[in-house]
């Protein structure tokens, strides 16, 4: 989207369908709601019913605060939309500003030229039959299982220890005012509005503790556990149909770019999901490749794109590592929440420092 406003041909592929729903916690943080806001995609998310949120609940079990969201750059509150929402509400942006959006390819390998770089895409369609792209610069936002960075032959700059596993599930009936997170020692859970009047809930536990078993009886005895019933306001809910895991994996760095290539997103970076930063991960990236890839005219000088990543991944990396270990007690993790509000702080500095503006 950002590229194709400033005029640049742009060709997206995707191996899914359009506006597919996909794995998320869903929760935007302050930065991803300024970028939405600039450009000019918030009003989608909102006009498709995403609750506003104005405040967030931290529950201790002993204890607990509420921190109201004061404006700051413009933004009063943050949203948590469903990926349906939000995917779509890019796309159709990208769309219009120009870019040529083909659904059903799938990207196995990359094209190289004689020395080497990195010159475009090859693979096939759900049919079978093969394609080839080529492209002065090859974006890799395909996840952990990055096949660009794969091929590319990235570097793994960076791999934490700490792994959570997630079970949620989408809550209908149930009364809540914001995000709301809870913890106890070796356990988490979240509450995050979303669309349709529905509630995200999740709980978390170290990877190594979700066995196979009945898995919707270890979720509600894990909410128990966790949040208490939430306040009764769990048993007075209508509880989800599906429950969706995510079985959990360290945290990495990636190298962030090379001759012809570079990663955004959970290609080249991946925090815990008990950061809720993946989105925001994703949009920063994008926001930052683009303003480097316009602002110096070259494909080729992108130290500014990978210094900005390591400055905001430098100060998140290691704190969420560790909360995403469960190997805190409760004292250790609230400074630990401290240290990533704070590394939130200076990502939102980074954002909204004025280079160029790619808002069309």
């Amino acid at each position: 989207m950002l590229l194709a406003r400033q005029g640049l041909r742009v060709l997206l592929v995707d191996r899914d369908r359009y506006a597919a729903d996909t794995l998320s916690t869903h929760a935007l943080m302050r930065g991803s709601v300024f970028l939405l806001s600039q450009w000019r995609v918030l009003g989608r998310v909102i006009e498709a019913g995403t609750p506003a949120v104005r405040q967030t609940r931290f529950d201790f079990g002993t204890d607990s605060v509420t921190v109201s969201i004061k404006p700051t750059h413009g933004v009063d509150a943050l949203y948590a939309p469903r990926r349906t929402v939000l995917d779509r509400a890019l796309v159709d942006a990208a769309e219009a500003a120009g870019a040529d959006i083909r659904y059903g390819l799938s990207v196995t390998g990359l094209l190289r030229d004689e020395s080497g770089r990195i010159i475009g895409v090859h693979g096939h369609d759900r049919a079978g039959a093969a394609f080839t792209a080529r492209a002065r610069m090859t974006v890799g936002a395909d996840g952990t299982r990055s096949i660009v960075a794969r091929e590319a032959g990235a570097t793994t700059l960076r791999t934490g220890a700490g792994s959570g596993a997630i079970i949620y599930g989408y809550w209908s009936q149930f009364c809540v005012d914001g995000y709301e997170w809870f913890y106890r020692p070796g356990h988490s859970a979240g509450v995050i509005p979303t669309n349709a009047g529905e509630v995200c809930v999740f709980a978390g536990v170290p990877a190594h503790q979700l066995t196979r078993g009945d898995l919707r009886a270890t979720y509600h005895r894990l909410l128990a556990t966790t949040t208490g019933g939430a306040g009764g306001r769990l048993a007075q809910a209508r509880p989800p149909s599906r429950l969706h895991t995510w079985i959990g994996r360290p945290g990495y760095i990636r190298q962030a770019h090379g001759p012809g290539w570079a990663l955004i997103g959970d290609a080249g970076s991946f925090l815990d999901p008990l950061s809720t930063h993946g989105i925001t991960d994703a949009l920063r990236d994008a926001e930052t490749l683009a303003r480097c890839l316009t602002r110096t005219g070259t494909f080729d000088d992108l130290d500014e794109f990978a210094a900005t990543r390591a400055r905001v991944t430098s100060a998140m990396f290691e704190v969420v590592d560790r909360i995403a270990g469960y190997g805190w007690d409760l004292p250790q993790l609230r400074t630990h929440l401290l240290e990533l509000s704070s590394a939130m702080s200076t990502e939102l500095e980074l954002i909204t420092k004025p280079l160029r503006s790619l808002d069309g």
